[in-house]
């Protein structure tokens, strides 16, 4: 069992990646002159200084790095300290070649760019362990150390290694989780193709072949490597543990990530983390996706505080284009990480890279002379309005609504040789939040095997595989009164991605009240027609199927196309719950029409009325805070109705009404 460590704060941390080595000792004192001026009093550093801190095998040159630590620690600034593991030095591939990470195809990755390494190298995992090691003995009594950012983000680059020593590993896995080979045929499913195994010799990665793979294959390969990198997590961690048992650990997340199974992780950090990097060219979407990964990393970390490691002042540098944020977009974004749960806001990385691949992502201090800079201006001042922001850590967000993600459906649901190969768990998961957000519900994330008891509405968009025991959880909880809203193709198959026969889907048919008879997927840009009960018709796509009502009612059924005549929505009473059903895919305009009187029959109520792209959110706690995100490009007046305080970031009081610029963000203290 995991013990936390929780990260002692009575403030919101600012500040982001500080990567010295890339400049001079004299531009080090003019960055803590300019960390003072911005409000900045977190720094991480380390995370890409391997080869600066150990240049040549077991040689080690902490002096700069001393200096550094002390430099910060002397100016107030305190220290997320990473451990340098990301990226290998380039002696490690020269002189351990089979360090490096081999691809499905046989082919080997070089060094050059970062995380050039294999999950199960011995030589990678030694020199990575002596390293945090010799970190942890020399800085973690240093009183400006106050977290461990270890490695960073998991499976971003190297998520999977088809090596022979990879290989071995697997097998090593299989054996711990069936025991014997007869077990793990039948959970594989070998008598299909000729497939069966008699030694466990015989069995390899999921390495290019002439057709598809086995799918539960696939399945526990990516267990496997998810499972292999959290066990390289927990290697250090380990050390640090030993060493430093005051110091909480981190690893950045990076949103919705599919290699990595952020649940499982989650179980093993002290503080959650995340990277985030929102498209800016399309503010009002990329606003509510934020907010769907702000309300994921609270609801891993449990409504503790988490931090937002990474992100930008304006433009990246990886997309095909790199629109910059929009004046005022980044403090909306910074500030309502806060509102939805951060208790730091960290930008990646401080000072702008004048060499290498991420020249031309934006930081804090931007090619251009802060002086004369608007970046800089942005970055000062959200800077001087965090420090106003303290009493909100001692509230917390209250959601009544949950959505349920489980990596493994995704990574099952996303396996070949399906009905359609178009599906997509984040973009169907995106669709469901929508409604939600646009009604004004904040929801937090659960796990199919979370308790589920308090929350008036759960929505699932999709849950390919479940296992019975999470299959009853979830029923229970509609028969005991819950109101849940289940999406296509959910329930279909086990743990060993085998079908629950009977009828799809053969665990929620009775709590549903229907049977799927047949899929008919969309072929190409393929529409169907679905006429709702009070007349009105509409367009989707994707995804159809053969519906039988068994005790539910239609709500909406198929006009046309294969289920012409079918049901398409469906409601049904169960226990002391409902449990209404969507069997294709509507445009989102059409869910939150779908979604309204649902979430009013569960009575989940907005805080407030608001104009769709205006984001309200409460939090309570010692005091509670109403807080109002305008997402759009005007400004926009609120009615306040019962609510009344004082805005902490203006000293403003407000009554009745507030006004709310373009971009603009009002956190009133009730």
């Amino acid at each position: 069992m995991h013990t936390l460590i929780p990260l002692p704060q009575t403030h919101l941390f600012y500040g982001g990646d500080y990567n010295p080595e890339q400049w001079c000792i004299e531009d080090w004192h003019e960055d803590v002159r300019l960390m003072k001026e911005a409000g900045v009093n977190l720094a991480t550093i380390g995370v890409f200084s391997w080869a600066h801190l150990e240049p040549q095998p077991g040689v080690y040159d902490f002096e700069w790095f001393d200096n550094v630590v002390n430099l910060l620690h002397k100016n107030g600034i305190e220290i997320c300290l990473a451990t340098a593991t990301a990226s290998p030095p380039p002696w490690l591939a020269k002189h351990h070649p089979e360090s490096l990470p081999v691809n499905a195809d046989g082919v080997k990755y070089f060094p050059g760019g970062r995380q050039a390494y294999c999950l199960h190298s011995e030589a990678y995992k030694k020199y990575a362990s002596a390293l945090v090691r010799l970190m942890a003995e020399r800085y973690g009594d240093h009183p400006a150390v106050k977290i461990w950012h270890i490695n960073n983000e998991y499976g971003c680059h190297t998520s999977e290694c088809f090596c022979d020593v990879c290989a071995d590993a697997f097998r090593t896995w299989l054996k711990q989780k069936y025991a014997t080979i007869e077990a793990l045929n039948h959970a594989w499913g070998t008598a299909f193709w000729s497939q069966h195994y008699g030694d466990w010799d015989e069995i390899n990665p999921p390495r290019r072949a002439p057709t598809f793979a086995n799918p539960t294959q696939q399945l526990d390969w990516r267990r496997f490597s998810s499972d292999s990198m959290l066990d390289l997590m927990n290697m250090e961690k380990a050390i640090l543990r030993e060493l430093t048992p005051h110091i909480p650990v981190t690893t950045n997340f990076l949103g919705f990530w599919k290699s990595t199974d952020y649940w499982n992780f989650s179980q093993h950090e002290d503080v959650i983390s995340m990277d985030a990097y929102p498209e800016p060219s399309t503010p009002l979407i990329s606003s509510a996706q934020f907010a769907m990964q702000c309300d994921f990393m609270r609801s891993a970390a449990d409504n503790r505080p988490w931090i937002l490691m990474e992100q930008t002042p304006s433009a990246v540098n990886w997309r095909q284009q790199n629109a910059p944020k929009a004046p005022g977009l980044m403090r909306l974004w910074s500030l309502s990480s806060v509102i939805r749960g951060a208790g730091a806001v960290m930008f990646f990385q401080w000072r702008q890279s004048k060499a290498g691949a991420e020249k031309f992502h934006s930081a804090m201090v931007p090619h251009a002379h802060p002086a004369k800079s608007r970046i800089w201006d942005e970055i000062t001042r959200l800077g001087g309005e965090l420090k106003r922001l303290s009493p909100i850590l001692k509230s917390k967000v209250k959601a009544e609504s949950a959505i349920m993600l489980d990596w493994e459906s995704w990574w099952a649901l996303e396996i070949d040789s399906k009905p359609s190969m178009r599906l997509k768990q984040d973009e169907i998961q995106a669709l469901h939040f929508g409604p939600l957000f646009c009604s004004g519900i904040t929801s937090d994330f659960v796990h199919p095997g979370s308790d589920l008891s308090s929350y008036k509405l759960v929505v699932i968009p999709n849950l390919y595989q479940v296992t019975a025991q999470h299959a009853e959880n979830i029923v229970r909880y509609v028969e005991n009164g819950g109101t849940l809203v289940m999406s296509f193709f959910s329930g279909i198959a086990d743990e060993n991605d085998h079908i629950w026969v009977g009828g799809y889907p053969a665990l929620f048919k009775k709590m549903l009240g229907i049977m799927v008879e047949e899929f008919a997927p969309a072929v190409s840009d393929e529409k169907f027609s679905v006429r709702f009960n009070d007349g009105n018709e509409t367009q989707t796509d994707l995804w159809s199927e053969v519906i039988h009502l068994e005790g539910a009612e239609s709500l909406a059924h198929f006009t046309d196309g294969f289920c012409d005549g079918k049901p398409a929505i469906t409601k049904h009473r169960f226990g002391k719950g409902t449990a209404y059903y969507i069997g294709t895919r509507l445009s989102l305009d059409d869910m939150v029409k779908v979604f309204a009187p649902i979430i009013a029959t569960a009575n989940v109520s907005p805080v407030l009325p608001a104009p769709l792209g205006v984001d309200v959110v409460l939090r309570e706690g010692e005091h509670s805070f109403l807080c109002i995100m305008n997402n759009l490009q005007e400004s926009i007046t609120l009615d306040l109705q019962k609510y009344a305080g004082v805005d902490l970031l203006t000293g403003e009081c407000c009554e009745k009404s507030v006004s709310v610029d373009k971009f603009g963000v009002k956190i009133i203290q009730l």
